[in-house]
């Protein structure tokens, strides 16, 4: 992993731009859908599900890989206790402002809604900061105070850690020497083949036995997944010839991608009685596995059409570089809050979602405008010292010029 060897990554941060981008319609979709969320509109139903399950299975995991990216090329400018002092002040700082300020409208309209709260906002926020564990329905209690959507935030400074501890113990030369045997090791059918095997073993052997939390602990199947993608991101960063071989299978990825999407669609929409067939219980394997090609395929497809489409810099990506990640941090509790405010409104699902979506995006960015030019502000949403940007996946720049400390 030699910098000199490696051109700057644009693409990567145009990429990163978009999968936060994604997170916005992906969470106003939730609203609408049948799946549990914190509020849910009178219209909810299972109509825009199938558009949603294009992107769920791969849009956090393809931000981990970034991420593991982003966090290699860091490793090339700085020392190894640097990079961690760095990333717990750049990732924790937001974090607890966010569980203390951000956070907490979307479980007070949480309560309002699923339990008909009537306390005053004052009179909630005294129960969320002494953790109280009464707001329960249907079996489960609300658990406060929470991070909600900010679970990433806590996963990615969890795996830096590791990946730190890894490289201090490792050293430069065994890292690059594991990089290397990845990246040969990585060619013609293995790009695609391997990977999803380990994340088929990983949810073959853990999904079941520990669903989803996003609670740190005990989410050992979200670990088994998510770190392996930040790790893969580590390992290959510098390995051109890996990203210029993702680059050759765009399309075979996309097709690939599509029809794992079209199989989970119809899975996703086959009655009960049809799903509890002895057939497909015996199809259940192959079935896992095409789910993991879901996971693997489209991160595959979207990297190879950036690296040939996107490998440029301007002023747009510097400006949207350091506005994502405080975009991020906003813009669940804002979805939350304005989706709550508006149904006594009634508009039509599609205007209301379309409505959403925009002031979403424009009070988010219309914050970071303020917050970017405000010095005290700046580290509560995560950004460093008001400096120029150039790109995270650039091993020429600066140290101090990158931002893969968020």
């Amino acid at each position: 992993m030699n910098p000199t060897e490696s051109n700057r990554l644009y693409f990567l941060d145009w990429i990163r731009i978009f999968a936060f981008c994604v997170l916005i319609f992906y969470h106003t979709g939730m609203y609408y859908v049948s799946w549990g969320w914190h509020v849910k509109s009178p219209y909810a139903s299972d109509a825009i599900e199938p558009l949603m399950l294009l992107s769920s299975p791969w849009r956090l995991g393809l931000l981990f890989m970034i991420s593991g990216v982003a966090t290699a090329f860091m490793l090339q400018k700085v020392r190894v206790g640097a990079l961690l002092r760095q990333r717990s002040w750049r990732l924790l700082v937001p974090l607890v402002f966010g569980m203390l300020v951000i956070v907490p409208p979307q479980s007070y309209f949480e309560v309002i809604e699923k339990l008909n709260y009537a306390g005053s906002y004052a009179d909630f926020m005294r129960l969320y900061v002494t953790g109280y564990h009464g707001f329960c329905k249907d079996g489960g209690c609300l658990d406060l105070p929470t991070w909600n959507h900010l679970w990433f935030v806590v996963y990615l400074w969890a795996y830096t850690m590791v990946i730190g501890g890894v490289a201090a113990l490792a050293g430069a030369e065994r890292l690059r020497s594991w990089s290397a045997t990845l990246g040969r090791r990585l060619t013609g059918w293995k790009i695609v083949a391997l990977p999803v095997l380990a994340l088929f073993v990983a949810r073959y052997a853990l999904a079941e036995a520990f669903p989803e939390t996003h609670a740190l602990v005990n989410d050992w199947y979200n670990h088994a997944h998510y770190f392996f993608l930040f790790g893969m991101g580590v390992m290959l960063a510098l390995q051109n010839g890996f990203w210029a071989r993702v680059d050759e299978l765009r399309w075979t990825s996309l097709g690939l991608w599509l029809f794992s999407w079209a199989v989970v669609v119809c899975l996703h929409s086959m009655p009960e009685s049809v799903g509890n067939l002895p057939i497909i219980a015996q199809m259940k394997p192959l079935l896992r596995m095409i789910f993991c090609l879901g996971q693997w395929a489209p991160i595959l497809a979207i990297c190879g059409f950036g690296h040939r489409h996107l490998a440029f810099d301007s002023a747009k990506r510097r400006y949207l570089t350091e506005a994502v990640f405080p975009v991020y941090i906003l813009h669940q509790t804002l979805i939350v809050t304005m989706a709550h405010w508006l149904k006594p409104v009634k508009m039509a699902p599609g205007t209301e979602g379309a409505v959403l979506v925009v002031l979403t995006f424009a009070i988010s960015f219309g914050v970071f405008e303020v917050v970017r030019r405000v010095a005290v502000l700046r580290p509560l949403f995560g950004l460093g010292r008001a400096t120029s940007q150039t790109s995270a996946y650039a091993p020429q720049a600066p140290a101090a010029a990158a931002y893969p400390a968020r």
